[in-house]
């Protein structure tokens, strides 16, 4: 196999046309350049320079290498640009997933951001509902997701990076007995027919988790698939709900929202980052907006 770095020395030595000026040239005694062409020529089973006068030329063999010798110096110079543009973040992709409802309130404000200061750095983006899209982190598919999960949670391999708490609301029929108390306890809720807007997950779970420490089992008659369904649900009188914060952007005209304490359920909102992507700019970057935008 041919030496690289010989390759380049034979180079010096073809361009400045003879070996002290390429001695010279690269900061190396003359009898070191022709021991780097001498094993150059020995790799190569042939001979590579050729003397004329007080200077030397290259054979065929010898011009052929230069010529692959300068190919393969512009080919290092431009992985050196490419490696420094995606240390220093001027480059990079990044594979992101995360739930709907963190979309348009966190995602998109992050990510325009991020397109604004970083604009060479190319993000992969999907959502992953219903699914829990912290999987895609572990298996190394996604690079960051946003999930919920309790404040504290741990995960191997996994840094959880708290972005926001998102209360659950109450949501009523308009015109329901409660809407006339501006905060409602949770256990004024638990003689209501209830309206599912959750699946089986962490979402679930803080609500669960809210009405047990209220000293009741919610009565849920009918499910609802997403967040504006339940709403649908609520509205035409079928029961109660309860949904987070981000989940009501677009709220339902025929519905009324009020606060709920004793307790407050909430989901709290993390971007989960894999401990080996961390220290990656674009990446560290890109969890800067993603705070910026969640506390607004």
């Amino acid at each position: 196999m041919l030496d690289v770095r010989r390759m380049q020395v034979l180079r010096a030595v073809v361009t400045s046309g003879s070996v002290t000026a390429a001695a010279a040239n690269l900061g190396y005694t003359p009898s070191a350049v022709s021991q780097q062409v001498a094993a150059l020529e020995k790799q190569a089973g042939i001979a590579l320079l050729e003397r004329v006068g007080r200077g030397v030329r290259p054979t065929a063999a010898g011009r052929l290498l230069t010529e692959h010798a300068a190919v393969i110096g512009r080919q290092v110079a431009a992985a050196e640009t490419a490696l420094a543009d995606l240390r220093d973040g001027r480059t990079g992709r990044l594979t992101v997933r995360y739930f709907a409802t963190a979309g348009a309130t966190v995602m998109a404000p992050a990510l325009a951001r991020l397109r604004e200061e970083h604009p060479g750095v190319r993000v992969d983006l999907a959502t992953t509902d219903p699914a829990d899209p912290l999987p895609e982190v572990t298996r190394g598919h996604a690079d960051l997701a946003i999930v919920v999960r309790p404040h504290g949670g741990s995960h191997e391999g996994v840094r959880f990076v708290h972005l926001r708490d998102d209360p659950y609301r109450a949501v009523l029929p308009r015109g329901h007995r409660l809407a006339a108390k501006r905060i409602l306890d949770l256990a004024d809720l638990a003689a209501e027919p209830w309206v599912g807007g959750e699946r089986p997950g962490p979402c679930l779970d803080a609500v669960i988790d809210g009405c047990a420490a209220a000293g009741f089992s919610p009565n849920v008659v009918v499910e609802g698939d997403d967040y504006a369904t339940a709403q649908g649900f609520v509205a035409a009188g079928l029961g109660i709900s309860l949904i987070p914060e981000l989940g009501l952007t677009h709220r339902h005209p025929s519905v009324t929202v009020r606060r709920i304490r004793r307790p407050e359920p909430v989901r709290a909102i993390h971007a989960a980052v894999r401990e080996t992507s961390l220290g990656q700019p674009a990446l560290e970057a890109f969890l800067t907006a993603l705070r910026s935008a969640a506390a607004r």
